[in-house]
């Protein structure tokens, strides 16, 4: 396996979560990082995968009739956002 590597800047809070959760699992940081990364990889494409094959051959467009016969309603009272000051 060929290995490339990459000079990776993270937030201090982030690379401190990351070391101790490497420690906790008894691998390197790196190790974990890119396992971490693998497993996003994996995550990304396989959705990718799955959605190009449930759209056939359906393009945004398709979706204009559904959107303009949707009822022009507020939202419900639960799906409303609350507002963060």
């Amino acid at each position: 396996m060929s290995k490339a590597t990459y000079p990776l800047k993270l937030p201090a809070s982030v690379k401190a979560a990351a070391t101790r959760l490497a420690k906790a699992d008894g691998v390197s940081l790196n190790q974990w990082i890119a396992a971490a990364v693998s497993e996003k990889v994996g995550s990304v494409e396989s959705a990718k995968h799955f959605l190009h094959l449930r759209d056939g051959n359906a393009r945004p467009e398709d979706m204009l009739p559904f959107l303009n016969n949707a009822p022009d309603l507020p939202p419900d009272p639960a799906d409303e956002l609350t507002r963060r000051d």
